[in-house]
């Protein structure tokens, strides 16, 4: 059984996808296995460049599952989903529109194992932010020793983390900290989107995605609740330095009026 899982949920973007998976199959902490859910109107796997970046990463020991997964009942589902796809002991959510830096799963890996935690995410940059310096947005809080349980509410200071994930401000700070993949930082969050590492059993003790149920089939914000829930009982952090970049494509998601956490208890 392979330690770790890279569930990769999908959506009529081929082109990101296999600009995804390529940039995982450059991973030096292989072998894992990606597990991808598509939820397209036509498949994945039948683009060329897909399925070479699917042989690529199979070439290098991993192993390989795409789901053709419908009908559509909102990202909560299609987390859940994959949820229920994963054994390994660890489990990566991963964006569809990410390029990574060769260690950012070396990075990730080491830090929940140090740390003892139930998650660890690496925020997403956007590099064509790089020159729109932000310093009213770079605050940030480092851990002072182990990684702790916290509840975050909507509408604390806490809550206000948020914005060092805006723009390329993480990027910026991470320079001026010097956090190398070799001398990583841990930071505090209220949440981290795109590209965040879960100790598996500890995100299926606080219910994993199974609230999907209770949300209308659009919504947003399921992965900010997963992860308030798994911060208040096990603890969870961001890291530095991320390495993970977004393509900057058109959300999949236009519609965020019903946020989860908003309307869900943790």
């Amino acid at each position: 059984m392979m330690s770790l899982d890279v569930l990769v949920p999908t959506r009529d973007r081929s082109g990101a996808l296999a600009a995804t998976l390529t940039s995982l199959a450059m991973q030096t902490a292989r072998p894992f296995r990606v597990v991808i859910s598509d939820q397209g109107d036509e498949s994945a796997t039948s683009r060329a460049e897909v399925r070479t970046a699917l042989r690529v990463l199979e070439l290098h020991g991993c192993l390989t599952e795409v789901h053709h997964h419908l009908p559509r009942r909102g990202m909560a589902e299609q987390r859940a989903f994959l949820l229920s796809r994963s054994s390994a002991p660890r489990a990566l959510f991963l964006d569809d529109d990410l390029i990574l830096e060769p260690w950012v799963l070396d990075v990730m890996t080491n830090t929940l194992t140090r740390e003892g935690c139930g998650f660890v995410g690496s925020a997403v940059i956007g590099l064509s932010y790089r020159g729109d310096v932000r310093p009213h947005q770079q605050a940030v809080e480092l851990w002072s020793g182990r990684v702790t349980p916290e509840v975050v509410r909507v509408g604390t200071p806490a809550w206000e983390r948020y914005k060092l994930h805006n723009a390329a401000n993480l990027l910026h700070v991470q320079e001026a900290l010097g956090a190398t993949p070799l001398a990583p930082v841990a930071y505090k969050v209220a949440w981290v989107g795109g590209c965040v590492l879960y100790d598996r059993e500890k995100l299926l003790a606080v219910g994993g995605f199974d609230f999907w149920r209770d949300l209308p089939e659009e919504h947003a914000g399921e992965d900010v609740l997963a992860q308030l829930r798994v911060m208040a009982r096990f603890g969870g952090c961001g890291v530095m330095p991320s390495g993970a970049y977004h393509q900057e494509l058109p959300t999949t998601l236009p519609n965020r009026e019903v946020d989860a956490p908003r309307v869900l208890p943790w």
